[in-house]
């Protein structure tokens, strides 16, 4: 097997974080980019997008396979099924602190581009979860995936001053 045929990194990094999460007290939660392929409410879709809790305490049977993730959660105290494929995963994060991890958005079938970020974040929903937007301060690292590189230059990072070191006497 070489390096074109491996599996995705994405799933053993989303059950990494999802680990050190639940290990620290924090509450997981994941970004997902809902197309047709997910299985969630519609009704709490925003721009294409839906942030889920996937605590332990807003789910039940919660299972992160290298293909799907699949839990039982209420979403207005009814009891619905979730599943999502890894790679609708857009990032999955600490909701305390923001930390965690982005991941590349996969482009539709039968386009060469992925859908461009409108800047706003998604709303958030699940047992627990804020309706507000609750990506807004979060710290997340950019995993290229291998064997997806387009041709297309990554945007810019925002310009921020470096971190200097001043010496006192």
């Amino acid at each position: 097997m070489n390096a074109l045929e491996s599996a995705s990194t994405r799933p053993y990094l989303i059950r990494a974080l999802y680990e050190w999460c639940s290990d620290n007290g924090f509450t997981p939660y994941i970004a997902v980019r809902a197309d047709e392929t997910v299985q969630v409410p519609r009704e709490y879709v925003q721009n294409g997008e839906i942030v889920l809790n996937v605590s332990p305490d807003a789910t039940s049977s919660l299972a992160i396979g290298n293909e799907f993730i699949e839990f039982k959660a209420r979403f207005g105290g009814v009891p619905r099924e979730i599943m999502v494929p890894v790679d609708r995963v857009l990032a999955i994060y600490a909701r305390e602190n923001g930390q965690g991890m982005a991941f590349p958005v996969a482009a539709p079938e039968g386009t060469l581009n992925p859908p461009v970020d409108d800047g706003q974040a998604p709303g958030a929903v699940g047992a627990a979860a804020p309706t507000s937007g609750a990506r807004s301060g979060i710290q997340l690292v950019q995993i290229p995936e291998g064997g997806d590189d387009d041709g297309v230059d990554p945007p810019p990072p925002a310009s921020r001053k470096k971190p200097a070191l001043k010496r006192i006497k």
